[in-house]
């Protein structure tokens, strides 16, 4: 073989390998999300459970079933208003609590704050590529393993207010709940999916056959009052 032909050959792998390269890179490329679903995983009670939340710009909608219980949670991206809907068939209730803006300043005051150190340990969870995040409560100094992920991109709307710096988008994390009597509870969270699906006509209103209640008369109900 000629040298000319020898070096042609050699530029012409080195195109192929380029080429292979950039479709490589383009495929792992992150994908933006505006709007869409997610399905989360979590346990509550012992129990499996699936959630299913829809998001856009500016609002999300977070259902789930629990027992003969319907629920969905109403919020906005910048957490001004929060609404807790509660549908149980079996026994013709429809309540939708609407929290005051005090109500909401009084949750999320109550919730953590993190400082965040990022490390290298990465995994693949639910088809993402994540790195692992070490959350550092300011309030408790405890600390929370956070699995992110770049592979995607979401609206503030969708991810958890108190990971907003954590560095990428929350795949498995810690989130938090106040609940009826005052106490904060953990739970953990996997992000099983993430698609465009768009929410159904109504998702993030309340219907008119819903009777609007306080938070006290939410907490009395969870606690059995009613």
């Amino acid at each position: 073989m000629t040298k000319n032909k020898t070096m042609k050959l050699k530029l012409l792998s080195a195109g192929l390998a380029i080429a292979l390269s950039a479709t490589v890179l383009s495929a792992s490329a992150q994908k933006s999300y505006t709007s869409g679903l997610l399905t989360l995983s979590t346990t509550m009670r012992g129990m499996d459970m699936q959630m299913k939340e829809y998001f856009t710009p500016d609002s999300m909608a977070t259902m789930f079933t629990a027992g003969p219980a319907n629920i969905k949670l109403l919020t906005d991206a910048k957490f001004k208003s929060f609404v807790v809907m509660v549908d149980v068939s079996a026994f013709n209730v429809k309540k939708a609590a609407v929290y005051t803006p005090d109500e909401i300043d009084q949750v999320l005051s109550s919730m953590p704050t993190f400082t965040f150190a990022p490390t290298t340990e990465t995994k693949q969870i639910s088809g993402f590529n994540c790195k692992k995040v070490v959350a550092t409560d300011n309030k408790t100094k405890k600390t929370y393993d956070v699995w992110v992920t770049n592979d995607v991109s979401l609206p503030t709307s969708a991810t958890s207010k108190y990971y907003a710096g954590a560095g990428g988008v929350p795949i498995q994390y810690t989130a938090f709940q106040k609940g009826p009597n005052g106490e904060t509870s953990e739970a953990q969270f996997t992000v099983v999916s993430v698609t465009d699906d768009k929410a159904p006509a109504g998702t993030f209103t309340i219907p008119a056959d819903f009777d609007k209640i306080s938070k006290d008369d939410l907490e009395a109900m969870s606690r059995g009052g009613q």
